[in-house]
């Protein structure tokens, strides 16, 4: 068979199926168009009811009718349960080891994919849990691989494409769900060719036809993505906006036409990547925040650069360096808004080379606190400003350390309205103890003190003190942190 031709047999003989996979993910924008129907999926996977004939099966035994050497038969390993996939070891996570134990995974999934961290403290203890090593727990009744793909959303809907990305490699990109999602941060970062290339030569993972479609263009082969288009649309297999969006990709006679297609109601990474290539891109300061990924690229202005890391920054999705770097790029264009943050950054720096920073750090401190970016500023400097001094800029200096948890002369005192009674630690579903602690911590960023306090005793339980002590002087700053109202 022709490899032209290829794409369309495969649409005819799959079409038989209709029904929709269920979508894992709590993520609206994850992968809704490039999810493939269930005729998608061939072929036995890890996990699976071993087919007839294959050791372990149900049923009747087969039974050798010679003495001939039998044919080799070939089926594809597992990866074992992914839900114990993780980047780091519970020692080195500081995380008990037992976490998980004792409650249900699906319990845990859906707890993982609402808990807010919005406290910086809270988010990075967060990025620990999801990226770490820990045994699933035992006797679940969710299907393995549940609790696993929720923490990799957790980081998609974060913005933390660097540590989904690792935690679904770890994982084997040969599972249709992990590729789906490698495939999107592809897509996100502008490297669709890699994504493209290992769907193409992994039979069975191809998340949808328009994802193959697309795939078949990316690779040069446009004769045979035009008659998968085809095909597909005959056979009903791609909704009408999505067709036309990938007709205007495949013919080039729509370049001059002038037409602009309509925005998805529900912007997916492969439809935003298509929108870039037929020349009507999208901005991304109204898609989830994974998306501003793409504008970070550097065939992207500086502006836009800066607005996107600005972004990711505030949501601990980048390294804190990133951005700074990204702030002494170039000289400011204009004044207002990031031009002035980048302005005050660029002070600033020439200000801690030369060690006098009595006008520089105030400055930059309030353009950073209009912005609501203090805890960004902190981030990215505390660690390089001196610990004494006099004046406004000694104590804005103190403010950004004890934030980060640096030492100080003179120790923070804390919010008094954080004190809490000491709590037992628990001795079984610690996970869930922890998520619903961090949930409480969080209330103090809405003003609930007293509730927070309850968390950080759960967090002292736990064996976190050195997080619970971070949590309480971050929300005890909070005053001097936030902009007022």
């Amino acid at each position: 068979m022709s490899r032209r031709l290829l794409p369309l047999a495969m649409m005819l003989g799959l079409a038989c199926s209709a029904q929709a996979q269920t979508p894992l993910s709590a993520s609206d924008w994850l992968s809704g168009s490039v999810r493939g129907p269930d005729r998608e999926s061939s072929a036995w996977r890890p996990g699976d009811a071993p087919p007839p004939g294959v050791p372990g099966a149900p049923g009747p035994k087969p039974v050798a009718t010679t003495g001939e050497v039998g044919s080799v038969q070939v089926t594809r390993l597992g990866i074992g349960n992914p839900d114990s996939v993780g980047l780091r070891t519970p020692r080195k996570a500081g995380l008990p080891a037992d976490l998980w134990q004792g409650s249900d995974a699906a319990t845990l999934a859906g707890l993982i994919l609402r808990t807010p961290a919005r406290l910086p403290a809270m988010n990075a203890l967060l990025d620990r849990v999801l990226t770490t090593q820990l045994a699933p727990p035992a006797g679940s009744d969710a299907p393995q691989g549940t609790l696993f793909l929720a923490r990799a959303d957790r980081l998609l809907d974060g913005g933390a494409l660097d540590r989904a990305q690792a935690l679904l490699t770890a994982a084997g990109p040969s599972n249709p769900e992990i590729f789906r999602r490698l495939f999107d941060i592809a897509l996100l970062e502008g490297d669709e060719a890699r994504a493209c290339e290992i769907m193409n030569t992994t039979p069975g993972i191809a998340p949808s036809f328009a994802a193959r479609i697309f795939c078949l263009a990316q690779t040069g082969d446009w004769a045979a993505a035009a008659i998968s288009l085809h095909g597909a649309e005959t056979l009903g297999l791609l909704d009408q906006q999505q067709a036309v969006l990938l007709t205007h990709f495949l013919d080039d006679a729509y370049v001059d036409s002038g037409e602009t297609l309509a925005t998805p109601d529900r912007m997916t990474p492969l439809d935003f990547r298509i929108h870039e290539a037929i020349g009507q891109p999208l901005p991304t300061s109204s898609l989830p925040i994974a998306f501003a990924h793409s504008d970070l690229r550097p065939n992207n202005g500086w502006k836009a650069r800066l607005d996107a890391a600005e972004r990711l920054a505030r949501a601990g999705a980048i390294a804190p360096a990133t951005l700074r770097a990204l702030y002494t790029e170039q000289s400011p264009a204009a004044s207002g808004g990031v031009w002035e943050r980048a302005g005050a950054m660029r002070t600033l720096e020439a200000a801690l080379a030369s060690g006098d920073l009595s006008s520089a750090l105030p400055s930059a401190f309030d353009q950073f606190k209009q912005a609501g970016m203090t805890d960004v500023m902190a981030a990215m400097i505390a660690a390089g400003l001196p610990e004494g001094g006099e004046g406004r800029a000694a104590q804005v200096a103190t403010w950004l350390r004890q934030w980060q948890g640096l030492p100080v002369p003179v120790p923070l005192v804390l919010d008094p309205a954080l004190k809490a009674d000491p709590v037992q630690p628990p001795a079984t579903q610690k996970g869930e103890a922890l998520l619903a602690a961090m949930a409480d911590i969080d209330a103090g960023l809405d003003g609930d003190l007293p509730r927070a306090g309850r968390g950080l005793a759960t967090l002292r339980a736990l064996g976190l003190a050195a997080e619970a002590d971070l949590a309480a002087a971050q929300l005890s700053l909070l005053p001097v942190m936030r902009q007022n109202p």
